[in-house]
């Protein structure tokens, strides 16, 4: 088991909060957990993060960025806001329940 990461402060603004979707619940079947994270977050901020809060061990981190949409309200256009992306691998026999909060 690795050593266990102190919870810090910075681990709470790099994990935004978990995506749930149909197709995210496909992925827990490989052992992926997705999340929204800060804009500037790193690769290795977000594996320190979740490891340092779920206490689990991380094995890979694929990032993207959610461009966001052009809509409409009352006759005008608006953008709303880009959401970064983070699928989150997590070792074998490893587990995530982010229906219970942290």
């Amino acid at each position: 088991m690795a050593k266990k990461e102190a919870v810090d402060i910075r681990h709470y603004d790099v994990i935004v909060g978990p995506h749930i979707t149909e197709k995210t619940t496909l992925l827990s079947e490989n052992n992926a957990v997705v999340f929204k994270v800060a804009n500037d977050a790193t690769k290795p901020q977000i594996k320190a993060a979740v490891e340092a809060l779920f206490d689990v061990k991380v094995k890979g981190v694929n990032t993207m960025v959610q461009k966001g949409k052009t809509k409409r309200w009352r006759g005008r256009p608006y953008t709303r806001n880009n959401v970064k992306k983070a699928i989150v691998t997590l070792a074998e026999g490893q587990t995530i329940d982010i229906t219970t909060g942290v």
